[in-house]
């Protein structure tokens, strides 16, 4: 089954089923693939089976390679991944039964096993609020030495880094304090007869009717009831009792000190703080932070800020009301470094003044009343340390707010408070001080965590401070994750983010940042200018302002950038296409013979060199060929058996073993052949025309002149080629004028001093006399060409002049440029056929070369990272072009890019929109002026580049669907 369709069906059972799925669980920081993770348990019996046997989960653990460093908490967390999504849908599709309630299964912890059998009567619930209280958290444990984190030193990350949101860590710890330790050991003493103190023994049990329990069997209960019996009587111990009748002077003595004032302290009362657990850390640090002290303060923020980190997935804001308002309210009181004001969070509808905070539905006017306080900020040579220390508790409470929203579900809790907005507002409001730096990356952190379940107008305050953000900020860190917060807006809402309001300089930037090579920022930028462009209105307003101010803010360069970004880090590769498959040359019946040069070569050999030479230059591998072996002797002998006097020859049984060390590929068999034994060589061929030693092939002559023939079984002439074999077109062509068209040359000049004979011969020119005298029977027989006796227009006078041109156009250029393929160029696509070999294969197959420049892909090979994005925003604007012009012609009151349409000079004389300066422009107009530049790069990148091709071709087709009108 495939991993989405595994996906969606278990989708629908949880949807069915009322629970929620958690489709990409993590385990120590790496994604779990659920379809993996139930395949592994089912093949070992199930969740039942591996939760009976021991470190099970463990073993399954080590398939996901979660670690070795806390293997029990990775396996247990592993367990509850499965329990949580997957152990009901096992029951229900493997062991066809129908699952546990909700309530005894996903409500409650992954602790044992025996889902089979869990039934709402036999499983106790224990009840998570409780165990909090009581001294325990999620893991069932309640040792406060464990759970409580001790004191160290921990890692600080620059907030200014563009991985902050992920990766930065906490801040130095503060100084140690001594944490409430209660004494666990018990207090209370046992007496007994003999008046020693002793610790309790443990019984032996006895197999008894009152012991037998039937929880785990209902099925059992008739045997219980059948075989009960009554618990056997126990002896009481009896104590006499003091009273004033049996011990008249006890109770006198008792009185007298009474009277006296001397009553004696009890012994063994138990101090505070040791008769009791007293609440867990948790518990603890919230009434900490309620109290007002600043002891406790401090107290509380320095350990949620190690909790929030070592142990963030335990702390969830649902288990504990109001820890997340004490912290917004905490944080809050930034405010009152910098102005006279302190926040007072209301939850009635009365206004309580400027420092009133709306609790229940925010506050939007939050900007304007902090442009009226008055700033009581110190000098920044002069820093108090009530302020740095202020300046500290408060930024642990922002870290601690940032490391709990991490926690999606946490997330899910502060978006639903309306002072949490306020705060984020009055944080990204406060002044430019470098102080200030930390808290406002905790507090970008956050806001990029919530967004994504509001919906923020262009009036919204927070929206406003987000905007002011990259309209001001110098930040890498501080606007990667600003932008990322814009994007998630109403990211889980239905509404869609329409990003209106968007001033020109903010714009501005985004144009400009577009520029640089950092891809983090391009990706982030350009996800942004992908959400802004998908509004017609945006669009609308880059056009009136492009128009209106092109120096300040114009789209040419713009789209011109984006173009170019397409192939942002693209890669070359090379692909072949087989144009022509390969011929090979048909067997040869005959071994060719050794050219005369060849020969005197192999001549001056010895053996075995000799044999080995011959039968490379005469033979080649063919895996489906084969020939007797006594043909191969026969051919060896008939070259050398003539020249035996100039060197030794090999034995049979020798020359044949060497073949199969010449060849590899070759082996010496014994083939039945209608039930008679035939001796070959597997694996060899010979060569249609012969090889040099140094691998170059021999030409053959194939001019067949009427006069040499042959009769075949009729009788009928059959013309023989001439068979001779020249290595060069040169040798070749001298070798036809010579022998075949009858042409001389000049006598031989006197050799010149330096000069040997052959040079001197090479050097002679032909004698052509009697070269233009026409000859009747003269004509071309190379081959089956008959150049003179079949032309039909433009014949040629039958002369040996014209037959010797003529000859030349059969013969190969064997100059240097034609023995190597011409390289292909690299501007587009190129054709590179391999070279003909002579005598190896009859034709080659030939092959059709494409150069590709294809950009990043994700695993499945779709386009992906910058160039895609690049690619979308191009495609809204393609889009969004012509509506916005509409839009543009059908506003009469002109258009203000912030605003809406509210200050263009209107509608021109023809109902098309006009410019600043009055002139008309249609839809036409602005497609060719924006794309029209550019349609030949993206042609370009539509043929090379394969990942986003279709992309590109939507884009043209939208491009040339609005250059249509």
């Amino acid at each position: 089954m495939a991993f989405d369709e595994f996906i969606e069906r278990l989708k629908e059972f949880h949807e069915q089923r009322g629970t929620i799925l958690e489709t990409t669980p993590r385990v120590n920081g790496k994604n779990i693939d659920l379809q993996k993770l139930f395949n592994s348990v089912i093949s070992q019996g199930g969740y039942d089976q591996v939760s009976r046997e021991k470190l099970a989960w463990r073993r399954v653990g080590q398939e996901f390679h979660l670690g070795s460093t806390n293997a029990a908490a990775y396996a247990f967390a592993l367990k509850t991944v499965y329990y949580k999504n997957l152990a009901a849908y096992e029951i229900k599709t493997i062991h066809d039964k129908e699952p546990p309630p909700v309530e005894v299964l996903e409500n409650v912890t992954a602790r044992g096993g025996d889902l089979l059998s869990r039934t709402a009567q036999n499983y106790q619930i224990s009840s998570t609020r409780d165990d909090f209280v009581n001294g325990q958290d999620e893991d069932g444990s309640g040792d406060e030495d464990v759970k409580t984190p001790k004191e160290d030193r921990m890692d600080i990350d620059e907030p200014g880094s563009g991985s902050g949101r992920t990766t930065r860590g906490l801040r130095q710890a503060p100084p140690q304090r001594v944490l409430f330790q209660p004494d666990m050991s018990s207090t209370r003493q046992i007496r007994n007869s003999s008046g020693r103190t002793q610790s309790p023994q443990p019984t032996a049990t006895t197999s008894n009717a009152y012991s037998f329990s039937t929880s785990s069997n209902p099925s059992l209960m008739s045997n219980s009831v059948a075989n009960y019996e009554p618990r056997p009587p126990m002896p009481l111990t009896l104590r006499g009792v003091t009273t004033p009748a049996n011990n008249s002077a006890l109770f006198y003595q008792q009185k007298q000190r009474l009277i006296g004032g001397k009553a004696s302290r009890a012994k063994d009362v138990p101090k505070p703080g040791h008769a009791c657990e007293g609440p867990n850390i948790y518990l603890r640090c919230m009434q900490a932070l309620r109290s007002g002290i600043k002891e406790e303060q401090d107290y509380a923020l320095h350990h949620l800020v190690k909790i929030s980190h070592e142990r963030g997935d335990k702390l969830k804001f649902s288990h504990f009301p109001n820890m997340a308002e004490l912290l917004v309210e905490y944080a809050l009181g930034v405010s009152s470094l910098y102005y006279a004001v302190k926040w007072d969070i209301s939850y009635t509808e009365e206004n309580g003044g400027i420092g009133s905070l709306d609790g229940l539905f925010g506050t939007p006017d939050i900007l304007d009343r902090i442009k009226q306080l008055t700033r009581t900020d110190p000098a920044d040579e002069l820093e108090t340390s009530d302020f740095a220390n202020r300046l500290q508790k408060i930024n642990e409470a922002g870290l601690t707010l940032r490391n709990l929203v991490l926690l999606e579900e946490n997330a899910v809790y502060v978006s639903e408070m309306a002072q949490l907005r306020d705060f984020l507002s009055v944080a990204l409001a406060l002044p430019n001080d470098p102080r200030l730096a930390e808290l406002k990356h905790y507090v970008l952190d956050i806001t990029e965590q919530v967004t994504k379940y509001w919906s923020l107008s262009a009036d919204d305050p927070l929206y406003c401070c987000l905007l002011g953000e990259l309209t001001k900020g110098t930040d890498r860190g501080a606007i990667l994750t600003t932008l990322r917060a814009i994007c998630r807006i109403s990211m889980n809402l239905e509404q869609p983010n329409a990003l209106s309001g968007v001033p020109t300089s903010v714009i501005e930037n985004l144009f400009n940042w577009l520029l640089l090579t950092d891809e983090e920022l391009l990706g982030a930028d350009l996800d942004f200018l992908y959400q802004y462009t998908a509004v017609p209105a945006n669009v609308a307003f880059l056009l009136h302002h492009s128009h209106s101010s092109p120096a300040t803010l114009s789209i040419h360069p713009f789209v011109s950038q984006l173009v170019r970004l397409c192939q942002h880090n693209h890669e070359r590769s090379v692909f072949k296409i087989l144009k022509r498959s390969a011929v090979p040359a048909d067997q040869s019946n005959s071994i060719p013979a050794v050219p005369p040069d060849l020969m005197s070569r192999l001549l001056k050999m010895d053996e075995p060199d000799r044999s080995n030479r011959w039968m490379k230059c005469v033979f080649e591998e063919d895996a489906e060929s084969e020939i007797t072996q006594i043909a191969l002797w026969q051919a060896y002998q008939s070259r050398f058996t003539a020249h035996s006097s100039e060197g030794a020859m090999l034995s049979a049984s020798d020359f044949i073993k060497n073949v199969s060390s010449i060849f590899s590929g070759a082996s010496a068999q014994v083939s039945n052949d209608n039930h008679q034994a035939k001796f070959i060589i597997k694996g060899i061929r010979a060569r249609r025309h012969p090889v040099n030693l140094n691998g170059r092939p021999y030409m053959r002559c194939l001019w067949r002149d009427p006069s040499n023939y042959t009769l075949d079984s009729r009788g009928k002439k059959q013309p023989r080629d001439c068979s001779a074999y020249l290595l060069k077109s040169d040798d070749m062509f001298e070798h036809l004028c010579l022998a075949h068209i009858g042409l001389t040359r000049q006598p031989a000049p006197p050799v010149a001093e330096g000069e040997n004979e052959s040079t001197s011969a090479i050097a002679r020119k032909w004698d052509l006399s009697h070269a233009n005298e026409k000859i009747q029977d003269l004509d071309c027989y190379w081959s089956n060409c008959r150049r003179f006796s079949r032309q039909r227009t433009n014949p040629l006078s039958p002369t040996k002049r014209n037959l010797g041109n003529h000859v030349k156009t059969h013969l190969a250029n064997s100059s240097s440029s034609q023995l190597h393929p011409t390289k292909g160029t690299e501007n587009g696509t190129t054709k590179a056929t391999t070279p003909q070999k002579e005598g190896s294969e009859g034709k080659e197959a030939v092959w059709e070369e494409f150069c590709m420049w294809n950009t990043a892909t994700d695993e499945k090979g779709d386009a992906a990272g910058v160039p895609l994005t690049a690619m979308l925003v191009l495609r809204n604007l393609a889009r969004n072009v012509p509506k916005a012009v509409e839009q543009m012609r059908s506003e009469r009151s002109g258009f203000d890019g912030a605003n809406g349409f509210n200050g263009m000079n209107g509608v021109g004389r023809n109902g098309y929109a006009v410019n600043g300066s009055g002139q008309d422009f249609t839809t036409i107009e602005v497609m060719q002026s924006l794309f029209l530049p550019l349609r030949d790069r993206l042609v370009w990148s539509l043929a090379h580049n394969r990942s986003l091709g279709p992309y590109v071709h939507d884009v043209l087709k939208l491009v040339d669907k609005g250059m249509e009108g």
